[in-house]
């Protein structure tokens, strides 16, 4: 947990519709922060041309592209991102995609997807789910690791009942990260945490973006949050 530089617990998420507006991002934070994080949209609107660009940098990219297909397509999925520097690559999925992800993935670490931040359990209900949302994260990252995942994305909620179930072998990565001094806002995440305790709970990199690109004080915010790391690493 206390080996990752501070500059690459945050994975700053580049949630932005080009890739223009995404490299003055990486140009402006990546004196502080190291990860970014390419998700679909931005994939779709600059390809490969955005990763190599913030790989060439000397930074890591998570490619959240969340593979959900049949297991020989998310297989050759996976065979596509594996030589191309990335560091964190994500799926869902049953045992067989999983299965199908790690089987040959070279360099690139392969995170299951649990529960999207954005769920809680009136959303279970709707779809006609029982238990919690604790419980069902739970069950997918235990079968997850065992199939060979390197870890698994959950929210920083339910990231001290996967360490005490599961142990420290896994990388848990947050989203939902919010500042501590932050007022809860009108978005679309629901399950949320300050940095400090997504560190203290066992995630080891908290994915922030919204609280970073919206404020006034980008650079000021990323300090804020390393504070807030820092401080939960001295937490354990």
């Amino acid at each position: 947990m206390k080996t990752i530089n501070l500059n690459e617990r945050i994975i700053f998420a580049l949630d932005v519709p080009n890739p223009e507006e995404a490299k003055q991002w990486v140009r402006k934070l990546d004196g502080d922060i190291k990860f970014f994080k390419v998700g679909l949209e931005l994939f779709l609107a600059g390809w490969w041309d955005i990763v190599d660009f913030i790989i060439d940098r000397g930074n890591q990219v998570m490619l959240d592209l969340k593979f959900f297909d049949i297991p020989e397509t998310v297989h050759l999925a996976v065979q596509q991102v594996k030589d191309k520097g990335v560091s964190l690559t994500t799926i869902h999925g049953n045992d067989a995609i999983i299965k199908a992800a790690v089987a040959d993935r070279g360099n690139v670490k392969v995170l299951a997807v649990t529960v999207l931040t954005s769920f809680d359990e009136s959303d279970m209900r709707q779809m006609g789910l029982t238990g919690s949302v604790e419980d069902l994260v739970l069950i997918r990252a235990k079968k997850a690791i065992e199939l060979g995942c390197d870890g698994v994305v959950s929210s920083a909620l339910e990231a001290k009942p996967l360490r005490n179930a599961l142990g420290n072998e896994f990388f848990v990565v947050t989203p939902g990260i919010r500042p501590a001094s932050s007022v809860p806002g009108e978005d679309d995440q629901k399950r949320i945490a300050t940095a400090r305790n997504a560190i203290i709970n066992g995630a080891n990199h908290v994915v922030v973006g919204r609280p970073i690109r919206t404020a006034a004080d980008p650079i000021g915010t990323i300090k804020m949050l390393q504070d807030e790391i820092a401080e939960g690493l001295a937490c354990l």
